[in-house]
């Protein structure tokens, strides 16, 4: 897998790293001092700088060497020109990445990491925010290492508000800043200030005395020097930060070595049989950046002996369930951090009953806007994809009853898809046919009817349509196809349209027949998430939608399906799509409805909305479902709600999100997914597929073609950021399989040692895998390239 930069972490080996407030601020003085208290302490003390501007001669390593007595320095990347970073690497053969950079220093420290006690002193270059060669900035450049942090505080006119700044800019980013020092320069007090200013915060800070002047002669410049490093290295402030400082990293080490064990003692996990968990297999996350968890289990915590290479303590995992599908925008992200930070510091929480406030409203136009959906106008707001599909089943049974003239004592079901799972709620469990999630509930009872589907599946490499068994006699038997584009082609599969609707209309005739009262149709469009990632045929989910709404099949009426014509009404019974998992781009588009050409009278989105950082879910209704709940009576109304309804700052993440995430649809990444999947499109670019663009996947076709190959797996799809793979299983499959636990444990595990493994979910025989939307083509590349070795071991 692509290398990338794990939290830097060994047990006897301590990194700190040394950020300013700003440029001049003495951030090379204090590293000088550090390295020399430290040096009475541990045996080893390194000193490392990065990145560093200007001349040789001038460098800051240099400065060490001159001054501290044993200390061994070293600067990673040296520019000539006395610039900024980010200017001074344009004149470089070839573009430094932060990745390169932080894989760099990584390495670096782990030369040290030898089994002896020792500290690796890391000095950035100018401010907090100061420019990285890429034009990063240093705070977000060195994250993935989350070492904990010294800020040297600026003791100049204005410091005290430019250090305060500089520790919000760390601190909201996930650093652990230790301390904070400065120059005990007088005249302004700012070190006075600022002690008590993050004594509040649980921070300690201390002064030292600035250095002397430089003097006329060069030895003498050099013996006042190494006086004063000596004088302050003994300082009691600062012996005491380095006391302290050994023992928070000591503690750190300590905690995370019990947090496995502490969980099994006051956790209860989701979806985890208890019975089987222990220390061992509960994985302490310590922290996340990108597309990484850094983590650690007990079983790779390997003590090393003395003169041995250290094993490191965290592991970077990629986070192949996209954190249970919501990691749209990458962990950690800043953007998304600040805009949090921002909408607390307005508004904090505020309630919604009766008002409105800037981001809701944003979000609830945007959304009506974006989604296309003409049926569509208003937006309800819960917090989490079932309360949301809660609401969403609450609205379309209320119309469907209202119109059809239904009592309380008629029994009023849900028509869905088999396999379908829509919330652990127990309204939402209820509208899903009995599974391992449900049956065993108390109060379940299954109000609905299912119909099976047939799947979308690529076998030994052929793209196929598999009709179920009780299917078959009607709509005949699998389908191949020359591409997925194909599949999606739905306007040029006249026959399947024929045999689907023809099977549709009966299933639908006998069951009124049979006396049932349907009051929704719901369904996830494309893919079925949590029963077992089923890849529907578009065409059926399109056929089922025409069949439930009446649509004559021997006339052109495409408008009663999208809802583009005059009437906008729902027709026959409502029809819900759950686009919690599938919706926001998660399949290369901004709805999974478009995919098959059919708009639904509600939807509900979730999980991508707030691009991984907050829990917020819409249910968007249209206006005839909206109209069914009024009247002059206060209990016609829609009486749900949550404390926390529209929250201000996930509204605001989630604006940004999807402002985000519609740039990097633009992206020059996507652009190369999408042309990787245009090879072997059977449909021109310029014809619509469905109603919207041809299929595509972040996961490559050969990479999908070649496991789909493997003699252990069943078949195959890919699907925008999604990837699933169904394991063979003589036992038969479903989420009581086990075929895929090997697999999942296998990719955790690792191959080699320094690279990152994969952190994945199974649903029974089926193993899936997800990039966020900002996973790189390089980084997805490194996963397919360990998915298949582990499929070979």
């Amino acid at each position: 897998m692509r290398r990338v930069a794990s939290s830097a972490l060994w047990p006897r080996l301590r990194a700190l790293q040394i950020y300013g407030a700003n440029t001049g601020v003495g951030k090379t003085i204090f590293s000088s001092v550090l390295c020399a208290a430290f040096q009475k302490k541990l045996r080893r003390v390194q000193y490392v700088k990065p990145v560093s501007t200007g001349p040789l001669d001038e460098a800051d390593d240099s400065h060490i060497s001159a001054f501290g007595s044993g200390i061994k320095s070293k600067t990673l990347y040296q520019f000539d020109e006395p610039v900024s970073p980010h200017i001074a690497a344009r004149g470089s053969s070839l573009p430094i990445s932060d990745n390169e950079i932080s894989v760099a220093l990584y390495d670096e420290l782990k030369s040290y990491a030898t089994g002896e006690d020792g500290i690796a002193i890391v000095e950035t270059a100018g401010g907090v925010l100061s420019p990285a060669p890429s034009g990063s900035t240093q705070a977000d450049l060195y994250r993935p290492l989350r070492m904990p942090t010294f800020l040297v505080g600026d003791h100049r006119l204005g410091g005290i508000g430019s250090t305060i700044s500089a520790w919000e800019s760390l601190h909201i980013r996930g650093y652990d800043v230790q301390s904070v020092g400065l120059f005990a320069e007088g005249r302004y007090e700012n070190a006075a200030y600022l002690k008590d200013y993050f004594a509040e915060r649980n921070i300690p800070s201390f002064s030292i005395a600035p250095p002397p002047e430089p003097a006329a002669a060069r030895d003498e410049d050099i013996k006042a020097m190494k006086a004063y490093y000596e004088s302050s290295s003994v300082n009691a402030e600062v012996i005491g930060f380095v006391e302290s400082f050994l023992k928070a990293h000591d503690k750190r080490i300590e905690d995370l070595r019990e947090m496995p064990k502490q969980a099994t003692e006051a956790i209860w996990h989701p979806f985890m049989q208890h019975s089987e968990r222990n220390e061992g297999n509960v994985v302490a996350m310590e922290s996340a950046y990108g597309d990484y968890f850094q983590t650690y289990t007990k079983q790779k915590d390997v003590p090393s002996g003395a003169g041995q290479e250290e094993k490191a303590l965290l592991s970077p995992a990629f986070d192949a369930s996209a954190s249970w599908w919501t990691q749209g925008l990458g962990h950690g992200n800043p953007q998304l951090a600040l805009t949090a930070a921002h909408a607390a510091g307005k508004y904090g929480h505020v309630m919604f009953a009766g008002a409105v406030h800037e981001p809701a409203l944003t979000l609830s136009q945007t959304l009506v806007h974006r989604m296309g959906n003409a049926r569509l106008s208003k937006v309800f707001y819960t917090d989490n994809g079932s309360t949301g599909m809660e609401v969403a089943v609450k609205m379309a049974l209320r119309a469907a009853s209202k119109r059809h003239g239904w009592s309380p004592e008629d029994n009023v079901e849900i028509l869905g898809l088999i396999g379908s799972y829509h919330g652990d709620t127990m309204g939402t469990m209820d509208c899903s046919e009995p599974s391992i999630f449900n049956k065993k509930v108390e109060w379940y009872q299954g109000r609905g009817h299912w119909l099976d589907f047939p799947q979308v599946k690529l076998r030994d490499g052929q793209w196929v349509v598999e009709p179920p068994k009780s299917m078959r006699k009607t709509v005949g038997k699998t389908r191949t196809f020359n591409s997925l584009a194909e599949i999606f082609d739905l306007d040029a599969r006249r026959a399947d349209w024929g045999r689907y609707r023809s099977y549709l209309d009966a299933e639908l005739w006998h069951l009124r027949q049979q006396g049932h009262k349907f009051g929704a149709l719901i369904m996830e469009p494309v893919i079925l998430g949590a029963g077992g990632m089923m890849f529907a045929d578009p065409l059926f989910q399109r056929c089922l939608v025409e069949a439930v709404r009446g649509i004559d099949p021997n006339i052109d009426n495409a408008k009663a399906v999208d809802g583009q014509g005059a009437d906008k009404d729902w027709q026959g019974m409502p029809v819900i799509f759950d686009e919690v998992f599938t919706g926001l781009y998660r399949l290369g588009r901004f709805d999974a409805a478009g995919f098959i050409g059919a708009d639904p009278d509600i939807v509900v989105n979730a999980k991508l909305l707030t691009g991984g950082l907050l829990p917020l879910c819409t249910t968007t209704a249209s206006e005839a479902i909206f109209e069914a709940f009024l009247s002059a009576d206060k209990s016609d109304a829609l009486l749900h709600g949550h404390s926390y309804t529209a929250h201000a700052i996930g509204c605001s993440v989630a604006n940004e999100s999807l402002a985000t995430m519609s740039k990097l649809s633009q992206s020059d990444d996507w652009a190369g997914f999408r042309q990787d999947w245009k090879a072997s499109l059977a449909v021109q670019e310029t014809k619509d597929v469905g109603k919207g663009s041809t299929p595509w996947s972040m996961w490559s076709q050969s990479f999908v073609e070649t496991v789909s190959r493997k003699p252990n797996v069943d078949y195959v799809f890919a699907i925008g950021s999604v990837f699933a793979m169904s394991l063979k299983d003589p036992a038969g499959s479903g989420y009581a399989s086990t075929a895929a636990t090997g697999l999942r444990d296998r990719l955790f595990a690792g191959s080699r040692a320094g690279e990152p493994v994969i952190h994945s979910r199974v649903l029974g025989n089926v193993l899936y895998l997800m990039g966020a939307m900002t996973s790189t083509p390089e980084t997805l590349k490194g996963v397919e390239e360990t998915v298949l070795e582990a499929l070979s071991r």
